[in-house]
């Protein structure tokens, strides 16, 4: 099973031949001819694309159009950050070639190999079925992978440069307000009390540690002859050194259970409401017991509404190009209720 694509949106395209010849000339092993060239259409943020060979297959990773927050979209980064885990983490694609010269595509972009197995999206695709207790299995594989990644020694990996240091909780919680209070539109909440609660609620770091920062069911690649097994991480874009808990929150923001309320359920990406998959509760304890942490029910709550705002600012980001004419996909629409609703459940967990 593999994951579906489609035709490049025209809003999307490059000029193949100019990157094919860049790519031959500085790849390994790039075959000859003109690829076909597909898009995937998950995902709104980077662009992903199927570059097809007969007997070869490479990803394309690339930043939309239009104007993008200054830290976010940077190629080079997403590209070092793959290359130095690599050998110490594997569960990321062997890196093909980056460049930096826009004049080929009109932007940065980095090709890699395309690793071979099936990418869970909102629902179970054709042919895969999983009872309760491979469910919980394979939640259990889930996050076993992130405790790897945190386990990760950042100077061993080369990669001790990436982040600055400690204050993580509070650079995060400062810097995701920002980004809101720029991005917001006249036709959203102001998420001004769930900002204030962060700011005072905020804990001091539990650790440093490499972080994934966008990790989810639907950005793990499962081994083509065993669902239950992760053979792959993607989307590297956000990765830094912080707090691991941080890193959770973000990914439980996305988990969505069987017994959420029905406009939450309508946001799901990803099949975590199946029988047998664990709540995010079992998830942070099955974590934190993985990770010789103890986590109270209370303490987590900011976690909780920390994750869930970041959610709301990253659905706003999106929204506000397509506000604003940026892009004319009009799946960008959908993330306007999203914020809305979002606002709404932070308040309500915050007691805000």
């Amino acid at each position: 099973m593999t994951d579906p694509t489609t035709e490049v949106r025209d809003e999307d395209a490059f000029d193949v031949e100019a990157m094919t010849g860049w790519l031959r000339a500085h790849g390994d092993g790039v075959p000859d001819g003109i690829p076909e060239v597909r898009q995937y259409p998950g995902g709104a943020s980077n662009l992903t694309y199927l570059l097809c060979w007969p007997g070869r297959d490479l990803i394309l990773r690339r930043p939309p159009a239009g104007v993008k927050a200054k830290s976010a979209h940077d190629m080079t980064r997403e590209f070092t950050v793959q290359s130095r885990l690599a050998p110490v983490f594997p569960y990321v694609a062997g890196m093909v070639a980056l460049c930096t010269d826009p004049d080929v595509i009109g932007s940065d972009f980095y090709v890699m190999d395309r690793l071979d197995g099936t990418i869970l999206r909102r629902d179970l695709p054709p042919g895969l079925d999983l009872d309760a207790d491979q469910a919980r299995t394979l939640c259990r594989s889930f996050v076993d992978v992130l405790v790897e990644l945190h386990a990760v020694d950042p100077a061993a990996a080369g990669l001790d440069e990436l982040g600055k240091g400690s204050g993580y909780v509070a650079r995060q919680v400062a810097g995701w307000s920002d980004r809101f209070r720029r991005a917001r539109t006249d036709n959203v909440g102001d998420y001004e009390r769930v900002m204030a609660w962060l700011d005072v609620q905020q804990p001091a770091d539990v650790a440093t540690c490499v972080i994934h920062n966008d990790f989810r069911l639907d950005n793990v690649v499962l081994a083509p002859d065993d669902p239950l097994q992760v053979v792959g991480v993607l989307d590297w874009e956000m990765a830094t050194l912080g707090d691991p808990l941080m890193d959770l929150s973000g990914a439980m923001a996305y988990w969505i259970q069987a017994d959420d309320d029905e406009m939450f359920q309508a946001f799901r990406r990803q099949p975590s409401q199946l029988p047998g998959m664990l709540t995010r509760q079992e998830v942070v304890d099955y974590y934190t017991a993985r990770r010789g942490l103890t986590v109270t029910p209370e303490q987590w709550r900011f976690y909780e509404v920390f994750g869930l705002f970041r959610l709301g600012v990253i659905a706003q980001q999106i929204y506000y190009r397509y506000h604003h004419g940026q892009t004319h996909n009009e799946a960008y629409a959908r993330f306007l209720p999203m914020v809305r609703y979002l606002e709404q459940r932070c308040e309500a967990l915050a007691g805000a």
